[in-house]
């Protein structure tokens, strides 16, 4: 058969080794779905009836692990296939590029009750391929291919295949009970299956109307699993072209308020003149966006929250409403979200600034160079494309037909204008320890003080950051006392650039943005 030629020779070589020393052997699951589909697997597994130490014995170079019957065989690294990491997977990282070094070699398996919903309380080995197959998730995984290419597939998955439907091995309550992380997994097989082999989009895919009914009836049993678990089965349908089908499913199906029940406050929260679609709706279409962009994790998430504390800020109804502060806000929110969902601290930081930063105003001829340094002082250079793209997001998911308008593209502009002149203390010509050496003191708060109110000076007129003028500043500063250096420190600090509040607030009442 045609799909043959796409498993790779160390995957068969696994299987051989099997079948020659006198065992069954047969991939099994998602890869053979996969390669029904016409996809290229990104994993491999194999399913026999030799037992977890025969396995071993096989194979000198394999680990044992767990009390599930899976050795993992190691073999050649492979090129462009593989499983991704939990860590991989909670960032967004490129599945693509993960290289395969282990094949899972299961032992034929029954499985007894799941106590806590997602592990058997005990593993018994199975007699044939067949009741292995019968303890899967849904039809569409339960299926068995030997080397010869022959499928066995007692459940017709080949049929829920063309059909496009997902549905569970045999009854949906009894499967979800027994791993409830099935719930979610049924929604993310529906929108990540929606994309054909040649790249473009496979409409059709549902959920089987048993399964769906019992989605919605056990979706209480989601609140076991474990965040991480959740986590990571949210981070695949995120990162799907369908994105935004699959947060309405989970909100459809039951799923969303135990997943990120602060989303929810935006459905039915109405907005200003500014947007036709409620906040819920909005952020859903700006993630819709980000995936459509083939965008980053980080992008599309930021894309998804930017708007989730606009319920918490409202203020009035109609046409005129407002939302002051709802970025503070929102950021605040989704920096506790993503924590609960044990997301790295990298992730947790790199949306929430995001979500804190994508509301800044600009129009052409009010904003001046010395706010574009500000602005770039306070996102940070890197972020800039970042941040354009949430913007583009929530241009889009507000309804408008222009993503990139002139203002932004007058913004990028003037920032690549502004990109050389001095917008961190790193970049001022004198350091900490030339403040300390002209002033005579220890490193201290006093040394920092100075160095913002000269930072300050410079984001003003770049112009001031010379060796000479800075040296001069530096002794002047230094014949201030203890109190008045730190009112003018803090004063430097508590200077707002002109993308936010003083000037920002009135132009906002100015031109009704909210």
């Amino acid at each position: 058969m045609k799909f043959m030629v796409l498993i790779p020779k160390e995957v068969k070589e696994v299987a051989e080794k099997l079948e020659e020393s006198g065992f069954k052997a047969y991939l099994v699951g998602g890869c053979v779905r996969d390669l029904l589909l016409g996809f290229e697997p990104k994993d491999w597994d194999v399913a026999t009836n030799a037992k977890p130490e025969q396995i071993q014995k096989i194979f000198s170079d394999s680990v044992y692990e767990n009390n599930f019957g899976t050795v993992g065989v190691k073999i050649p690294t492979l090129k462009g296939v593989g499983t991704p990491t939990s860590a991989e997977r909670s960032v967004g990282a490129d599945f693509e590029k993960k290289k395969i070094d282990i094949v899972e070699v299961t032992t034929f398996r029954i499985e007894g009750k799941y106590t806590d919903k997602r592990h058997p309380d005990e593993v018994k080995f199975a007699r044939n391929i067949e009741e292995d197959l019968a303890r899967r998730d849904f039809t569409i995984n339960a299926f068995a291919m030997d080397l010869g290419g022959r499928i066995t597939d007692p459940f017709n998955g080949r049929k829920d295949l063309k059909d496009k439907l997902i549905r569970t091995v045999g009854d949906p309550k009894e499967r979800f009970n027994e791993d409830a992380l099935r719930l979610v997994r049924a929604i993310r097989f529906a929108v990540e299956l929606n994309f054909s082999a040649k790249g473009g989009p496979a409409s059709g895919w549902k959920i089987e109307s048993k399964t769906a009914k019992a989605i919605e009836v056990d979706a209480g049993l989601f609140e076991m699993i474990a965040k991480e678990r959740v986590r990571d089965e949210f981070v695949k349908i995120i990162m799907t072209s369908r994105a935004a089908e699959g947060i309405r499913m989970l909100e459809n199906y039951g799923l969303l308020k135990f997943i990120m029940p602060e989303l929810r406050e935006g459905i039915g929260c109405g907005q200003n003149k500014h947007h036709i679609y409620e906040v819920f709706e909005h952020n859903v279409r700006a993630l819709d966006y980000a995936a459509s962009k083939y965008y980053s994790f980080v992008i599309r998430l930021a894309s998804l929250l930017h708007d989730v504390g606009k319920p918490r800020t409202k203020r009035g109804e109609g046409p005129d409403s407002t939302f002051y502060n709802h970025e503070v806000v929102g950021a605040k929110m989704t920096l506790k979200i993503l924590d609960r969902m044990r997301f790295g601290k990298e992730i947790v930081e790199g949306v929430g600034h995001l979500v804190r930063s994508h509301l800044f105003y600009y129009n052409v001829g009010e904003v001046t160079e010395s706010g574009v340094r500000r602005f770039l002082a306070r996102v940070g250079p890197e972020n800039i494309p970042d941040l354009i793209k949430v913007r583009e997001a929530d241009r889009i998911g507000s309804g408008v037909p222009k993503a990139v308008p002139y203002k932004i593209r007058h913004l990028l502009f003037m920032i690549d204008k502004v990109k050389h002149d001095p917008i961190h203390p790193k970049m001022l010509v004198v350091k900490g320890d030339d403040v300390m050496r002209f002033l005579k003191i220890e490193p201290g708060p006093r040394v920092g003080q100075i160095l913002s109110i000269l930072l300050e000076e410079v984001l003003d007129d770049p112009s001031k950051n010379t060796r000479e003028n800075l040296e001069y500043r530096i002794q002047d500063l230094g014949k201030l006392d203890a109190k008045e250096l730190e009112k003018l420190s803090m004063k430097a600090h508590e200077k707002k650039e002109e993308f936010e509040l003083g000037v920002e607030d009135e132009m906002k009442r100015k031109h009704a943005v909210s």
